[in-house]
């Protein structure tokens, strides 16, 4: 339960507060003045605070001050009189997270909370992460840096050394065969066979011939005894791409090989024991699948021990510069100029069909560009479509952008907009790094290490 400590000299506003907190799911502390929250504050003891700006003796501001002098990463909300909006944009200014005006509008109330200490977790679990993902921009094939894609990063790290079954999740296009190859390159395994097959892709007979092979004569056509996937990937990993798709028939033989670790071929009477290790995939709600009859629950439950989801592209807008440098990269056209319209128009698209989708958006815009530039008349229409006025007017110095990005080639305009973006990101929290990483989603650490490669004075913001 989430702990608050909530500063008010008022008992009518206190009592409201007592009654509404507990009904949210908070445990709340009460005081009356600054000077009793300063005695009940510690480090790490509430998860935020809730004050008003008016307080007898030392004033709300002060004690906010204080407060993120004791604990930067304990979140501030205040709450002030309608009048006083200016003072409490100040708060924020000075390191608040965020305000509510008075009379309290205690729905607004709630989903403050709710913002600042969601706000307060995705912190925390980027710090939590940044040991062993905060810099990297991809893992095997996988390519991002948002907080999505450290998320993954971090499970593939966890799960690849042992031994259990995999389930990836995901819309089509989010790169599940990729995943399914950076935890069998985690494993132990890494050295042995990556055997991946689609199981959309056969009827229930020959499904059932690919996985568990088949004898001489077991059908119209088996005119020799064939190996299945299980036999090709002995000792390695196989990979069930579009597990939603097989049949029950196949459902129940595939139950059987994950829980006695043997097959028989199609047409065969022996037991072949088998050593693999299993990732399947589907872009299907298996749960659903289950309850509406077409997937065996127990199969669901063998596969699902350990799920991980990887999320749309229009959940991770922000990885879209990396893609786009990534393939440009691949494809040997690293030093490729793209116009920052052309970048702010790909990511306000939604892209349906995903990083495959945006690839093949890539591949095509880079064949029209020929030798010059990447602009917007190279992307698809449907790109081009949605918000086509703001993409159109992205880069003529609206919204703080340096109209020099578009000249430069898409790495270079990336490190001259991070340094833009940081010092105006200073400029706004007055060089609290606590503050501006709060605000950029990024570890304190992490964001020092930005801040001293390239070459800035938090201190000169002040």
């Amino acid at each position: 339960m989430p702990k608050v400590l909530a500063v008010d000299d008022e008992q009518v506003m206190r009592s409201l507060l007592e009654k509404a907190l507990p009904r949210w799911g908070y445990d709340v502390t009460l005081v009356g003045d600054a000077e009793e929250a300063v005695e009940r504050f510690a480090p790490r003891r509430f998860d935020v605070v809730l004050t008003d700006l008016r307080l007898p003796g030392r004033s709300g501001l002060e004690l906010l001050d204080q407060l993120k002098q004791l604990d930067p990463a304990t979140p501030v909300v205040v709450m002030t009189a309608f009048g006083s909006i200016a003072t409490a944009v100040d708060a924020v200014r000075r390191g608040a997270a965020d305000f509510v005006t008075k009379p309290l509008e205690l729905s607004y109330l709630e989903l403050a909370l709710r913002r600042t200490l969601d706000q307060k977790r995705t912190t925390e679990e980027l710090e939590r992460l940044r040991p062993h993902a905060d810099e990297r921009e991809g893992l095997g094939g996988l390519v991002g840096r948002s907080l999505p894609m450290k998320q993954v990063y971090s499970l593939i790290d966890k799960v690849g050394p042992t031994q259990l079954t995999v389930l990836v999740l995901g819309e089509s296009g989010t790169g599940k065969e990729l995943c399914a190859r950076a935890i069998h390159e985690a494993s132990p395994r890494g050295g042995e066979r990556f055997q991946a097959v689609n199981c959309a892709a056969f009827s229930e007979t020959l499904l059932e011939s690919e996985l568990f092979g088949h004898e001489r004569g077991a059908f119209t056509g088996a005119d020799k005894r064939k190996q299945g996937h299980f036999e090709v990937a002995q000792g390695g990993t196989l990979f069930l791409d579009e597990i939603a798709e097989s049949p029950p028939s196949v459902q129940a033989k595939l139950l059987r090989a994950l829980q006695e670790r043997e097959i028989v071929r199609v047409g065969g009477t022996d037991a072949i024991k088998v050593d693999v290790r299993i990732v399947a995939a589907t872009n299907r709600d298996l749960e659903a699948e289950v309850k509406a009859g077409r997937f065996r629950q127990d199969l669901y439950f063998r596969l699902s021990s350990f799920p991980i989801r990887l999320a749309p592209l229009r959940e991770r807008q922000d990885d879209i510069p990396v893609l786009v440098e990534h393939f440009l990269r691949r494809d040997g056209l690293d030093g490729r100029p793209m116009s920052m319209e052309a970048m702010v128009a790909m990511t306000r698209y939604p892209w349906p069909g995903n990083v495959r989708q945006l690839e093949n958006a890539i591949a095509r815009a880079a064949v029209l560009a020929g030798d010059g530039p990447i602009g917007l008349e190279h992307l698809p229409p449907e790109v081009l479509a949605v918000d086509a006025p703001a993409a159109a007017t992205a880069g003529d110095g609206q919204g703080g952008l340096d109209a020099q990005l578009l000249d430069l080639p898409l790495k270079e305009a990336r490190e001259r907009f991070e340094r833009l973006y940081l010092e105006a990101l200073l400029r706004r929290c007055q060089g609290n790094v606590s503050e501006a990483a709060r605000r950029a989603g990024l570890g304190r650490a992490s964001l020092h290490d930005k801040i001293n490669k390239l070459g800035l004075d938090p201190d000169a913001f002040r």
